[in-house]
């Protein structure tokens, strides 16, 4: 099935939304000229049909347009990647105070890691002007550390059978800690170097 076939005119709609918070995000102020870009990058995606319908499914959810753009809010998807985790929590205020988005619900899975170790901070939003108004969208806001983490372990949950899983489950547990553990030390180095111009 196409996105065209599931999503009906709203896929038209659905697409703007993407291009304006992609939009939107190009707008952030950044930071001091001397200092590492605030934002590394930005990626989108609208989910897919398959995605969408199996998540319907798993919710014991009707599988059509309307539940999929009323029940479920990440059908279009934004990830921001930073440089630091104060650059994480810059964006996500940046962006809650935007006229053009309403925060519906925040998830700060840096603070509080997920058992995997999963680390990033989500925020289910709703769209506030233009055709899109009364659109929602999650905006995932990470580091390039974890992002490089949660890419791998996406790929790995996905494969059907995995031998030693729980070997493999513990070992990247294990690399999500040291990763965020060289957060921390990356977010130090920063802060004395920002020191020594002053």
């Amino acid at each position: 099935m196409t996105y065209e076939e599931f999503y009906g005119s709203s896929y038209e709609v659905m697409k703007k939304a993407e291009g304006q918070l992609l939009e939107l995000i190009r707008q952030y102020p950044g930071t001091e000229p001397e200092d590492v870009n605030s934002i590394i990058y930005c990626c989108s995606r609208i989910k897919s049909p398959e995605s969408m319908t199996e998540k319907l499914e798993k919710r014991q959810l009707p599988v059509t347009c309307e539940a999929a753009l009323h029940e479920v809010y990440d059908a279009v998807g934004i990830r921001v990647v930073c440089a630091f985790a104060e650059d994480v929590y810059q964006v996500v205020s940046w962006l809650a105070d935007r006229p053009y988005i309403r925060v519906i619900q925040s998830k700060d899975y840096i603070a509080y890691p997920k058992p995997n170790g999963y680390r990033s901070y989500h925020m289910l939003i709703e769209l506030q002007e233009g055709e899109e108004k009364g659109y929602f969208a999650e905006i995932q806001v990470r580091t390039i550390a974890t992002d490089f983490w949660a890419t791998l372990e996406h790929q790995i949950k996905y494969k059907k059978s995995i031998p030693n899983e729980a070997l493999i489950r513990a070992e990247l547990k294990r690399c999500a800690d040291e990763i965020a553990s060289v957060d921390l030390s990356m977010q130090t180095i920063r802060e004395i170097i920002r020191g020594l111009g002053e």
